[in-house]
C-alpha cells in the first residue's frame, strides 16, 4: 500500500471519529432525583448504528423493555434500533442491558446506569429496576426525544454512572372514572406519564354514586343500568372485562400495578339503582348525576348483599394479576357504626377468600383489621393510627397535599377546594416519614395521589390538575427526603418544560417554577 493510501485512510478515519462532547450528567435535571450521581464528562452519541443487547441469559426476561426502548426513540431519531441477545458485552456504540443480584441495595425496582463513550450499560436486580433505568436514560437525552416525528440530532447522553433505587415501595396514582368516565386510550396515556416518573400503582375508582364502570358478568345490570350517566347527566360508559384485562396488561408491560377499588358499603347508589334487593326496602333508587356524597349504603344485614360482593370481588379478582383490591370504606355517613363494622370485617374475609388483599380507605380502621389489611389515610390521622395500632401498614394520600384535583389557586377553573388550595411547592414540601404524628417511615408503604373527576371530563382536563403535581409526588416516593428541597427541585422541574411541552402534556406552568421554554 503506498504511502498516499495510508494516509487517506488515516485522514479519513479521524473525520469518521466525531469527538466525544464534554458533558456534565450531575446538572441534568432528573426527575425523580436519582440516589446517587458521578460524572465523567463526557458524552456517548446514540446513531444509526447504534442496537441494544441484552445478555443472553436474561433476553426472554428484559427483551420487552429494550423494545420499549426502541419504540420510543425511534419516534423521534428515526433510527430501528434492533434488541439482541449476547453472550458477551458487545462492541462501541451500544445499549447493553443485564441482571445481576449483587447489589442487594438496588432491590427490585432499583438500577445502575453506566454511560461511557463507548456503551451505555443498565444493571438491575429485576426487569422493573431496568425498565426505570430507561425512564432516567430517556431524561438524559435532549427533550425533543420525547416527540412524535423525526427530529434531527445529536443525540447526546452524558457519561458517568447513576445508581439508584426508590425510599418507597409503592408510589402511585389513582383515577376517579365514576364521576366522569375516561375512555381506554385516556387510562393508558395517563399510564404512560406516570411510567416517565417511576410510579409503578395505578389505583382505578371503578364504582360510585354516579356510576358503575366494569362488566361483572354475573350481575349485568350493574353496567347496563348503572354505567350509562356521570355527573352532570353524560351517557357515562364501563370498560368490559376485555377493556379492563387489557389496561392492566399495558400497565403491567410498564411495571405498573392496577389496583381496582368498589367502593362500599357506601358510594353505592350506582349499584342500588341496578338491583333493588341491594336495598333494605327492596326499592331501587334513582340513577344520581350529582356531587354529594355519604346518602348510599348497601344493606348490610342481608345476606343477598355478600353474595353480591363475592361475586363482584371474584371476577374482579380473577382479572387482576395485583395482590390488592381496593374496597373504599369512606363517607359512609348513612350507614351506623355498628353495622359498618361487621360489614367491613366480613368484607375482608370475602377478599381474602379470593386470594387478595384488602386496601381500604382510613375509615375502615375502625373495625378488626386481618393481616396484611392496608390503610389509606386521607383525611383523619387518628384512623391512620388506629390502623398502625393493629399492625396495618398505611399508603398515604393527605388531601391537603396529595389529592391532584384540589384547585392550584382561586383563579383555577378546574378543582375544588374543600381541602385547601395546593400549588405545586405545597404539593411538593412535606415528608411522609414525619407528616402525621405517630407513623413513622416503618408505618408507611408508599404514597398515592388521588385524581377525582367531578370536575373534569376530559384527557386534557386530567393532565391539567396532575402536572406537573404528581412529578412532585414521584419524587417524593422515589428520593430519600435528605436528598429533597424546593429549591433545587423547582429548577430541575423548570427545565423539564420543553420536554412536558414535547410529550404534547397539558400542564399547569406554575409561576412559582421557572419553566424553559417548549
Amino acid at each position: 500500500m503506498s504511502k498516499t493510501s495510508i494516509f487517506l485512510l488515516i485522514f479519513f478515519g479521524v473525520l469518521a471519529c466525531t469527538p466525544s462532547k464534554n458533558m456534565d450528567i450531575s446538572k441534568e435535571s432528573i426527575i425523580p432525583k436519582p440516589v446517587s450521581v458521578t460524572a465523567t464528562g463526557s458524552s456517548f452519541e446514540i446513531t444509526g448504528k447504534t442496537n441494544i443487547y441484552i445478555q443472553q441469559s436474561d433476553f426472554e426476561k428484559l427483551k420487552s423493555p429494550g423494545q420499549y426502548l426502541s419504540d420510543l426513540l425511534k419516534k423521534s431519531t428515526g433510527f430501528d434500533m434492533q434488541v439482541k441477545a449476547s453472550d458477551k458485552t458487545p462492541r462501541s456504540g451500544n445499549f447493553y442491558f443485564c441482571l445481576s443480584g449483587e447489589d442487594t441495595k438496588l432491590g427490585d425496582e432499583g438500577y445502575e446506569l453506566t454511560v461511557t463513550e463507548k456503551l451505555v450499560k443498565l444493571t438491575a436486580n429485576k426487569p422493573a429496576g431496568i425498565f426505570h433505568g430507561i425512564q432516567t436514560i430517556r431524561q438524559l437525552l435532549p427533550a425533543l426525544v420525547e416527540k412524535t416525528t423525526v427530529e434531527e440530532g445529536p443525540w447526546l447522553l452524558a457519561t458517568g454512572t447513576i445508581h439508584d433505587f426508590p425510599e418507597y415501595s409503592y408510589r402511585g396514582s389513582m383515577l376517579d372514572v365514576c364521576r366522569h368516565f375516561f375512555s381506554v386510550d385516556d387510562v393508558k396515556r395517563y399510564i404512560d406519564l406516570m411510567a416517565c416518573y417511576k410510579l409503578n400503582v395505578l389505583h382505578l375508582h371503578l364504582s360510585d354514586d354516579q356510576g358503575w364502570r366494569i362488566e361483572i358478568k354475573s350481575w349485568p345490570n350493574l353496567t347496563v343500568h348503572g354505567g350509562n350517566t356521570e355527573v352532570g347527566g353524560g351517557k357515562g360508559g364501563f370498560y368490559t372485562q376485555e377493556e379492563y384485562k387489557e389496561i392492566v396488561g399495558y400497565a403491567g408491560e410498564r411495571y405498573i400495578t392496577v389496583i381496582p377499588e368498589i367502593d362500599m358499603p357506601g358510594h353505592t347508589n350506582a349499584a342500588l339503582a341496578s338491583y333493588a334487593e341491594l336495598n333494605c326496602n327492596g326499592k331501587a333508587t334513582e340513577l344520581y348525576t350529582g356531587t354529594n356524597v355519604g346518602f348510599s349504603t348497601l344493606c348490610t344485614d342481608k345476606e343477598i348483599t355478600y353474595r353480591f360482593i363475592d361475586d363482584v370481588i371474584g371476577e374482579l379478582a380473577a382479572m387482576t394479576p395485583g395482590p390488592y383490591i381496593h374496597i373504599g370504606g369512606d363517607e359512609s355517613h348513612v350507614t351506623p357504626l355498628k353495622d359498618y363494622i361487621p360489614f367491613i370485617n366480613k368484607v375482608q374475609d370475602i377478599v381474602q377468600s379470593h386470594g387478595k388483599q384488602v386496601i381500604g380507605w382510613d375509615e375502615i380502621a375502625h373495625a378488626g383489621l386481618k393481616k396484611n389489611t392496608v390503610v389509606q389515610f386521607w383525611a383523619k390521622a387518628d384512623n391512620a393510627r388506629k390502623g398502625t395500632a393493629q399492625g396495618a401498614k398505611v399508603i398515604l394520600s393527605p388531601a391537603t397535599k396529595a389529592y391532584l384535583d384540589m384547585q392550584y389557586d382561586s383563579t383555577s377553573t378546574l378543582g375544588l377546594h374543600w381541602a385547601g388550595y395546593t400549588e405545586v411547592d405545597s404539593a411538593y414540601i412535606w415528608n411522609p416519614a414525619t407528616l402525621v404524628p405517630g407513623i413513622s417511615k416503618e408505618n408507611i408503604l408508599g404514597i398515592e395521589s388521588p385524581l377525582w373527576s367531578e370536575t373534569i371530563t376530559n384527557i386534557d382536563e386530567i393532565e391539567y390538575l396532575a402536572f406537573p403535581r404528581l412529578i412532585g409526588h414521584a419524587e417524593i416516593g422515589w428520593t430519600p427526603d435528605s436528598l429533597r428541597n424546593w429549591d433545587d427541585y423547582k429548577v430541575r422541574l423548570g427545565k423539564q418544560g420543553s420536554r412536558l411541552g414535547a410529550m404534547n402534556l397539558h400542564f399547569y406552568r406554575s409561576k412559582l417554577v421557572p419553566w424553559a421554554n417548549q
